[in-house]
């Protein structure tokens, strides 16, 4: 039985191979170079429009931010070489360890397989944050591929991110501040802001709305960062008691890898610090 598996494997080997085979010559190697972050950015393809069809609340929507952790969650979780993730307003970039052999560290197999988890779990979870928004039509996410050969490299590429994520927050919460607390039309309220500086604006909300622009939420102001830690949990199951017939229920405590959410800066030494182990040595 054993021959006759071989032999029929061997003879589908073979009838694999055809006159046709030399297309694959015409693939291009898009092998990651060794020793580098490899950086996988998905960026929601005009969620402008998607999130006016679907009724996003203005200027953030708390169940849309949460939808989108959740999806770079799964993909963290399916992906475990995925070391640290950042996203804010409709991105997400997903860090994987510069030792990564996943996929051979093929940038297009890295990218797909990414931007295929992601955008499927978006759908997957719509329901548990839009309960009562039915989804009305696939959301779409184009992602890119960028390698960084060090610490200093892939840390300035994620406080880029994190101020990204403050200039443009800091913009649409006086934006529609305007509009909906100043009663000004879109054109009025982009009038008032042109050319104003950061300081600029934190007056308008503080002297115009009485709103502190540093006491909005964190997750807001700095976006979301996804790590591995380490958490304890309570596990209840059946034990059978020495010199015991029956089977009696304890719970004991157990310490598990969890991709853990943070809203903090990641700009500044503390957060680095604090978790040692994203990143590996430089001299690797």
């Amino acid at each position: 039985m054993k021959t006759l598996v071989r032999s029929l494997n061997h003879s589908s080997r073979a009838m694999a191979k055809s006159k046709f085979e030399y297309v694959r010559q015409f693939e291009t190697d898009d092998t990651c170079l060794r020793n580098c972050y490899i950086v996988v950015r998905l960026d929601g393809r005009n969620f402008h429009k998607f999130s006016e069809k679907h009724n996003f609340a203005k200027p953030n929507d708390n169940r849309a931010l949460g939808l989108m952790t959740r999806s770079a969650q799964s993909v963290m979780e399916e992906l475990e070489d995925v070391v640290i993730a950042y996203g804010q307003s409709d991105e997400f970039s997903f860090v994987f360890k510069r030792t990564s052999t996943w996929f051979k560290r093929r940038a297009s197999k890295l990218m797909t397989h990414v931007a295929s988890q992601f955008s499927s779990s978006y759908v997957f979870y719509w329901k548990e944050y839009f309960a009562e928004q039915p989804l009305l039509y696939p959301p779409g996410f184009d992602g890119r591929v960028v390698l960084y050969p060090s610490n200093r490299n892939l840390r300035d590429y994620l406080s880029w991110r994190q101020a990204d994520c403050h200039v443009n927050n800091l913009y649409n919460t006086s934006f529609w501040t305007l509009i909906q607390k100043g009663g000004l039309t879109t054109i009025q309220a982009e009038e008032r802001l042109k050319g104003t500086l950061a300081a600029d604006k934190n007056e308008i909300l503080f002297s115009d709305f009485d709103i502190n622009y540093n006491n909005e939420p964190m997750l807001l102001r700095k976006g979301t960062t996804l790590i591995w830690e380490k958490r304890d949990e309570a596990v209840t199951k059946m034990v059978k008691l020495p010199n015991a017939e029956e089977q009696k229920e304890i719970t004991v405590t157990r310490s598990r890898k969890r991709v853990c959410p943070h809203h903090c800066d990641i700009i500044g030494d503390q957060f680095w610090e604090e978790h040692p182990d994203i990143l590996e040595r430089d001299d690797c």
